[in-house]
């Protein structure tokens, strides 16, 4: 029932020895698709020669098999999918971001959002700085290469423009000889270090490190920078000061289930999800169904915990992205039409528990609770794996305001009775806290609970950076 809006995954690889790097990239982002449809593109460094490819569409669409046979071999190459938090759908705002400066080209692509990036703009314009984006990378670009005239290394430059950077941002830097990675302070988004043999990989998710048989090694710490050279792999950890703060929706909703976050993993965490959620709001049903996919593991553990039948009442359509991607709410409603197919034996004459992992405006879940009614359901019992969203996130998932919210408006009955349903639960806050029992980290819970665990800015701006020409 989500219509959220995430942001990006990243993928980079360092390789001593020439090889098809971008083969490998190509497969790591089809790991990482399900956290941005919007755009893709993949740099390849060649002996500090880059070659690229990015555009709009699904890896698939962008790269086939002449296009990656023309970004050549090499042995470091950087690799990003988005959906825009900041910044227009468009060709110019794909990454990764190639830039070409006094010091050797870089090449950029990050996972998150800068809650700075309008001020840090601002400051590098009136520096007589030119920008040919709007997304914050670019601005996270200029910050680095400001450092980058005053620092002896890359990887010391981007040290020192985390001084100056805020937000969440999960990063990868190419330079024409190493391959940098770094991590906010506070650790909102995911970043993990895999290996195979002498190469070494960096991905938003341990699920692309499965694609091309790499072995998880660590996870980047909040606040780290890794250089990856031909000497091999070491840390500077000046800026790590504290346990991640990772946003809690990566395992609800943003990971995929075959992914492991801070030592737990996500698939365990929406199952614990399921069982707390049958603790909390139990329901008198003939059967439990999931809202494919991020419903599907709440729903199998909410049948386990009640004892009440799983059943599947969904057949999706695999060749339409999450409902999340669309960037308006029209080409989102048109997609919920054709993304979802009732089960009608599964339903119809039965009580139905529906498990899902959020309402964000409530025009979603009325679509699928209508969906389930029309199939013969008899009662409908939305249950949610997440409590509700009350306050916007500055951090890289676009819940823009509470305008937009439909738990700022409507009390839970009242939203119950809007979506159609019979009865409707939340998961409560305590409970989503004790999802990833394996993990020694915190939670970024500030859209459930209004509390951040770093500053945000005084308001939201809304495509910041866009501006229109007249002709």
């Amino acid at each position: 029932m989500s219509s959220i809006h995430e942001e990006c995954g990243v993928f980079a690889i360092y390789s001593k020895d020439t090889a098809d790097v971008a083969m490998q990239t190509y497969l790591g982002l089809y790991a990482l698709q399900h956290r941005g449809q919007e755009s893709c593109g993949i740099v390849v460094n060649d002996s500090g020669v880059f070659s690229y490819h990015k555009d709009l569409g699904l890896v698939h669409e962008v790269f086939d098999k002449d296009t990656l046979a023309g970004l050549g071999q090499g042995n470091i190459a950087v690799g990003h999918v988005r959906y825009s938090t900041t910044g227009n759908s468009n060709r110019s705002n794909a990454q990764p971001l190639v830039v070409r400066h006094v010091k050797g080209p870089m090449a950029l692509a990050h996972n998150g959002n800068l809650t700075n990036a309008y001020e840090l703009r601002r400051e590098f314009e009136l520096g007589g700085a030119i920008f040919h984006t709007t997304n914050d990378t670019e601005v996270i670009s200029y910050a680095i290469t400001q450092q980058r005239l005053v620092c002896s290394s890359i990887e010391e430059a981007v040290e020192k423009a985390m001084d100056k950077i805020q937000g969440a941002y999960s990063l990868v830097v190419m330079s024409p000889q190493k391959l940098i990675a770094a991590r906010d302070p506070v650790g909102f988004r995911p970043l993990s270090i895999g290996r195979l043999g002498d190469a070494y990989v960096i991905a938003s998710e341990t699920c692309a490190f499965d694609s091309i048989g790499e072995d998880f090694v660590r996870d980047v710490q909040p606040g780290e920078v890794i250089v990856i050279d031909e000497n091999g792999i070491r840390s500077i950890g000046t800026h790590i000061s504290q346990k991640p703060h990772i946003c809690v929706f990566e395992y609800v909703y943003i990971a995929r289930p075959d992914s492991v976050i801070e030592g737990s993993s996500v698939h365990q965490a929406r199952i614990k999800a399921g069982e707390y959620l049958w603790q909390e709001h139990p329901a008198p049903a003939d059967v439990v169904i999931g809202v494919p996919d991020s419903g599907l593991d709440a729903a199998l553990g909410f049948a386990n915990a009640s004892g009440i039948p799983y059943g599947v009442g969904f057949i999706r359509n695999r060749y339409i992205g999450r409902t999340f991607i669309q960037p308006t709410q029209t080409e989102r409603t048109n997609s919920v039409r054709i993304k979802l197919n009732v089960v009608k034996e599964t339903v119809r004459g039965k009580r139905v528990v529906l498990v899902d992992d959020s309402i964000v405006r409530g025009t979603t879940s009325r679509r699928t609770v209508n969906l389930i009614r029309e199939a013969g359901a008899k009662e409908i019992h939305v249950r949610i794996s997440c409590p509700p969203f009350i306050s916007p996130c500055y951090f890289g998932t676009d819940i823009d305001s509470k305008e937009n919210l439909i738990a700022c408006k409507m009390s839970v009955p009242e939203i119950a009775k809007e979506i159609g349903a019979d009865t409707l639960g939340y998961l409560s806050v305590e409970a989503v806290n004790r999802l990833a029992e394996n993990s020694d980290c915190e939670f970024c819970n500030g859209c459930v609970t209004g509390n951040y665990p770093a500053p945000i800015p005084n308001e939201i701006r809304k495509d910041k950076f866009e501006f229109k020409i007249k002709k």
